[in-house]
């Protein structure tokens, strides 16, 4: 029995780039082979439990808009529409993955033994629609934003029964990833920051964070969870500033830690801009450091100087982010989650398959343009001149001596360097050929 909120609403297919089904894939064809495995098994797609389900079209400046048969979301009879929606929108679309906070699965309950108890009672019956339909998760995380007690933060909080609350939080939600065969596991420090210096020990908060974070890895070999612990970087929204800025920030903090052979990161869009950087940018400093876990793929509104999480639609930029990814080696555990949300205004269940089919469309053209520009391999060759000079032994062997010799060798040799173009305009143009 289904639930009747996509009556009418077929399972979307491919149908090439001539089609004109706007609920058909042009470019997505899940069995189409790209550099020797299927495109699927590239992108590894995930939907996003809050952004499509839970989400109800509040913004700071206006109350729901959303108005869906599972709301409000309160009890478990709500809990398990809300789920049945989920799976049929997944067969819908052909969804391998879909991701989830625990309060986006479960109703708040107000204390903790009922919030677990209602947990595990919703991932029981997400279970069985797992295995019924071979949806899989790609990762779970807990929500330690949302309500009140997590407005100093969770790990970074002053107060040591917060902390408290957050560690058996987490460990609730990571029992529940590994029951649900969860690829990885998801920590999105929320509110891990500040809003001002003035009541704020910045170190032991940090300190605590990264205690904190070590118990997490701890927990996942005692209970034999395989897959990744991930963090994810945000530089500001809801603080003023954030513990996890970007990519090199947690990777400092990861080191700092001694974490940096145990959590990698999953990394944002729009994250990326809030911090100021491209999202291939951040690819390529955690590729870099061989701490490339997974994506959430959406955009911000560059017009807007908040996180408004939207589908993606610019294939330039989809495709350089992939260029980055798959020089990497692809995606092991981690996958392409859409953390995106359609428009406050979009509010007919066919505009939420919209925008999963478009966003699919564009992450499907920029994978391929990826491929082919590594196929073609025009940007390793302009990398290999422009660095070939440090081919030599002399170039070679003066990393291995000191000032004071390499001092002697310019003046022995005369040397005096004239520059080299660096090509920008060119290489550019190059990425403009397959985009």
């Amino acid at each position: 029995m289904t639930s009747g909120f996509f009556e009418g609403i077929e399972k979307v297919r491919y149908e090439g780039v001539d089609s004109r089904n706007p609920l058909a894939f042009r470019h997505y064809d899940p069995d189409e082979m790209v550099l020797g495995k299927r495109m699927e098994d590239h992108l590894r797609f995930a939907v996003a439990w809050w952004h499509s389900f839970a989400w109800e079209g509040g913004d700071p400046f206006g109350g729901p808009t959303l108005v869906r048969p599972w709301h409000p979301q309160d009890d478990m009879g709500r809990a398990r529409m809300k789920a049945d929606v989920a799976f049929e929108m997944f067969e819908i679309l052909g969804q391998p993955y879909f991701c989830w906070h625990d309060a986006d699965i479960r109703p708040e309950q107000g204390s903790f033994a009922e919030n677990l108890r209602t947990l595990e009672e919703i991932t029981d019956y997400i279970g069985e629609k797992m295995q019924a339909s071979g949806t899989k998760l790609l990762w779970g995380t807990a929500n330690m934003f949302s309500h009140r007690c997590w407005m100093g933060g969770a790990s970074t909080n002053p107060d040591p029964d917060v902390f408290a609350f957050a560690a058996a939080t987490v460990k609730s939600c990571m029992d529940a990833t590994h029951k649900l065969g969860g690829e990885n596991y998801v920590l999105w420090g929320g509110r891990e920051g500040y809003e001002t210096l003035l009541n704020t020990d910045l170190g032991l908060e940090l300190d605590h964070m990264g205690r904190f974070l070590n118990m997490v890895v701890d927990y996942k070999h005692k209970i034999g969870f395989k897959g990744t612990i991930l963090v994810e970087p945000k530089p500001q929204e809801p603080s003023k500033h954030q513990y996890d800025y970007d990519a090199a920030t947690c990777i400092g903090f990861l080191r700092k830690y001694g974490l940096e052979d145990e959590v990698k990161l999953n990394l944002e869009q729009g994250h990326a801009i809030l911090a100021g950087h491209s999202f291939e940018h951040e690819i390529a400093v955690a590729a870099a450091e061989g701490m490339l876990g997974s994506i959430d793929m959406n955009r911000n509104d560059y017009q807007s100087g908040w996180d408004t999480d939207q589908f993606p639609n610019n294939v330039p930029e989809v495709a350089l982010a992939y260029y980055y990814i798959l020089k990497a080696g692809g995606f092991s555990t981690g996958g392409t989650n859409f953390d995106a949300k359609i428009r406050r205004q979009s509010i007919d269940p066919e505009d939420l398959v919209a925008a999963h089919v478009g966003g699919m469309d564009v992450c499907a053209r920029g994978l391929k343009a990826a491929a082919a520009m590594i196929e073609d391999g025009g940007l390793d060759a302009a990398l290999t001149d422009r660095y070939s000079g440090w081919d030599s032994p002399e170039a070679q062997s003066m990393l291995a001596s000191s000032l004071d010799e390499i001092a002697a060798r310019v003046l022995a040799e005369g040397i005096n360097p004239e520059p080299r173009s660096g090509r920008q305009e060119r290489l550019e143009n190059y990425v403009n050929r397959f985009v």
